[in-house]
């Protein structure tokens, strides 16, 4: 009889996803609903501390820092201990935070410095949590089922984080304080539990000892010398910085009377659902696009729904068109990010993956804050509109690009790896 539990997974292919997955699936949406909440209940409780725009402003950055700082630490623990351990002990450490957080409250012992403390440890937890849950799956479900799995967790997760946790943020705010905190520590301890019953061992064996700078170092060169992972993080590299050079000054173009849309704040929030209700949207149509269309050409076809995001807000101030463009854009986001994780999980030795994917998304989320600086100082020189048309012809550029990546390299980057 075959051993179906996790780390031994038989060698035919499976019609099912299995049990553990589906676990897995549960305890992501969960620790995505918990983070959802806590990352808009911060500032909505931070503003009945202080009114200061760049104490608000900094609470942001400092829930966000922990990827710049320990990226590459996180990934590499991820490749030392057993993942879902790993995933376990950041949940647990969340937890731990947020009862504190709403312990304070409740005494009447919150201050925004405490907010910053818990903030900055909240992200340096979801660093690793993200880092090792990424770097998991290919232990829990078959490398050919990558692109089907991706996609149902791509969907858990922006469900939760994007539709269900900033709402519900927003009224467990309103009837407390301490609610905001507590609720979202209750939906954590729901996700370890469900992480509790995937069962198997989660730890890739490794042949000596090394220290942790050999670690990532080893995790960074082989990033660098594999063309084609180099090349993709590149490209997600300066997609991000065109997005969010864009997203940075886009309010300025849609909100208040004087602005060229003219949205209130609430109309504003409906219009950037848009592209989270198309990143849904795709998470659910991805596999099925990359099996038609092929690899290379669903990269493309990302590549060109991403222009049609950035750059209708140049040729229009119509809140539909506008809409329906960041709706398609976020289709494209999700298709990118399925066929490219899926990718990474089948071509990356396990012992590596979650250095792999650490240096990735340092590489990729990096440009985030150059954009938005890029943004700024464009449209202060040429206007808003010049952002987005400039931001838009960049990303087209990017597809210059594929002639590196193409099926048949991905296709001999997934044979080397089988024969690794």
């Amino acid at each position: 009889m075959t051993d179906d539990t996790p780390g031994n997974i038989p060698s035919t292919r499976r019609s099912s996803l299995g049990a553990s997955y589906w676990r897995l699936w549960a305890s992501s949406g969960l620790s995505n609903l918990a983070d959802g909440i806590v990352r808009i209940a911060l500032p909505l409780v931070a503003v009945q501390l202080t009114r200061s725009p760049s104490l608000i402003a900094g609470l942001t950055i400092t829930l966000t820092l922990p990827w710049l700082l320990f990226a590459l630490h996180a990934g590499a623990l991820a490749d030392r201990l057993d993942r879902r351990r790993v995933m376990l002990a950041a949940n647990g450490t969340r937890i731990t935070l947020l009862a504190g957080l709403a312990l304070l409250t409740v005494l009447d012992a919150g201050s925004i410095w405490a907010l910053y403390a818990v903030a900055f440890c909240l992200g340096t937890a979801e660093t690793v949590y993200d880092t090792a849950a990424q770097s998991i799956l290919p232990q829990i479900v078959h490398r050919d089922q990558l692109s089907r799995a991706n996609g149902r967790l791509y969907a858990a997760e922006l469900t939760a984080n994007e539709f269900i946790g900033p709402p519900l943020a927003g009224f467990l705010t309103a009837v407390g304080v301490a609610l905001a905190f507590t609720a979202p520590a209750i939906m954590w301890i729901f996700a370890v539990v469900a992480l509790l019953l995937v069962r198997g061992s989660f730890r890739i064996e490794r042949k000596g000892s090394t220290s942790l700078r050999a670690d990532i170092a080893e995790g960074l060169r082989f990033l660098w010398h594999h063309r084609l992972l180099r090349t993709l993080a590149v490209m997600v590299g300066v997609f991000n910085f065109a997005t969010n050079a864009v997203l940075a000054v886009f309010v300025l173009y849609a909100v208040g009377p004087t602005s060229p849309m003219g949205l209130s704040g609430p109309a504003f929030g409906l219009l950037l659902t848009a592209i989270a209700a198309g990143s849904l949207c795709g998470s659910l149509v991805a596999e099925r696009i990359e099996r038609l269309l092929g690899r290379a050409r669903s990269l493309i076809l990302a590549f060109v729904c991403g222009a049609l995001l950035l750059g209708i807000p140049a040729a229009t101030t119509h809140p539909l068109l506008i809409g329906a463009g960041f709706f398609i854009g976020g289709v494209g986001i999700v298709i990118w990010n399925v066929v490219t994780v899926s990718l990474r999980q089948r071509i990356t030795p396990d012992r590596l993956l979650g250095r792999l994917n650490s240096g990735y998304r340092l590489v990729a989320w990096g440009t985030r804050p150059l954009g938005a600086a890029a943004g700024g100082l464009l449209a202060s020189a040429f206007g808003l509109r010049a952002v987005f048309a400039i931001m838009a012809m960049l990303t087209f550029l990017l597809i210059a690009s594929m002639r590196t990546v193409t099926n048949d390299r991905m296709d001999a980057a997934e044979r080397e790896a089988g024969h690794a």
